[in-house]
């Protein structure tokens, strides 16, 4: 058996809101590590949103959530996937609290954040359903979902990070680090593959993995425009590493950090927009994307001139 764990992000492009990293991890057999996992759990999950009949939509954020389908998708899959964990969120806290517990003191410093305690999450009767359908397929095939977790960079924490290393990439790859070395932490004595959804050009990361697993020998499986491996030793334990472009399209457990990465962000980002539009329902909401976020800060300063806030705490720096 092996551990396999998937990584994505959400909110990496955007000027307002925060930047969201998840993972999820499996235990499968060894030779379903690279299985195309939606054939093998097709009786459970799809990547498509057609003909689903009770079965999860596991898919890349992008096709799972657009502005006319809404959140049904994405909140259908994380509280199905939650609630086959044990866990039952019922508000956004809630949520936060089975993610990323650590987020939560920092995101109660924000003005919009403070009613997330009675933010509720919608009820969905197809995830309890879901879950079910999801414990007798994992069991049938020897798969088991071992976990979900998730950082959120909050913007104010964000900037602060940039300006210690210029780099948006790197604020991103820290946060994903920290996913990885939580899945070693908790799999110290096991075999772990870790997928991670690429993002731009880059295709070398070898200096920055010798930094983060000191001790281990690292030894560079494949390197090109499309796929980087990497394999890190230390004694009988192997890790290894693969940052493959369009993970979250190819891979079943990236995808469904996807969706998480996806589902977290959005409640965040409406929690910001119902905090300003209760001044004024004359400012638009807005998901936050630069040109639309650069328009919601002049609605602002339009239409609601006398409320104060912290910019740093609602504009990215970069």
């Amino acid at each position: 058996m092996a551990i396999l764990v998937g990584i994505d992000e959400a909110g990496f492009g955007p000027i307002l809101g925060p930047l969201v990293v998840s993972s999820s991890i499996f235990r499968v057999p060894d030779n379903l590590v690279w299985a195309n996992l939606w054939e093998i759990l097709h009786k459970s999950v799809s990547d498509k949103r057609v003909k689903l009949n009770g079965r999860l939509l596991i898919a890349d954020s992008k096709k799972a959530f657009t502005r006319s389908i809404g959140l049904k998708h994405l909140r259908k899959t994380v509280l199905a996937t939650l609630d086959y964990l044990g866990k039952n969120p019922k508000t956004l806290t809630d949520l936060i609290l089975a993610l990323s517990p650590d987020c939560l003191s920092h995101l109660n410093e924000y003005p919009w954040y403070q009613k997330i305690d009675d933010y509720s999450l919608d009820s969905d009767s197809g995830a309890q359903i879901g879950a079910s359908m999801l414990k007798a397929d994992f069991e049938n095939q020897q798969v088991e979902l071992l976990g979900l977790q998730s950082r959120i960079l909050e913007v104010a924490h964000y900037n602060k990070m940039i300006e210690a290393v210029k780099n948006k990439a790197k604020v991103l790859f820290t946060a994903v680090a920290e996913l990885m070395q939580s899945a070693i932490d908790r799999f110290k004595n096991e075999n772990i593959e870790i997928v991670v959804d690429r993002q731009g050009g880059r295709s070398h990361y070898r200096r920055e993995l010798q930094l983060m697993f000191e001790g281990r020998e690292l030894r560079v499986i494949h390197e090109d425009q499309d796929r980087s491996s990497y394999e890190l030793s230390s004694g009988n334990n192997k890790l290894r590493v693969h940052f493959v472009v369009g993970a979250d399209d190819k891979f079943l457990p990236v995808s469904l950090a996807s969706m998480v990465c996806k589902y977290l962000r959005e409640l965040l980002v409406d929690n910001i927009n119902e905090y300003f539009r209760g001044f004024n329902s004359a400012v638009k909401p807005t998901a936050g994307y630069w040109q639309d976020g650069l328009r919601f800060i002049e609605d602002l300063k339009t239409h609601i001139p006398n409320v104060k806030y912290d910019a740093n705490q609602l504009i990215r720096c970069r």
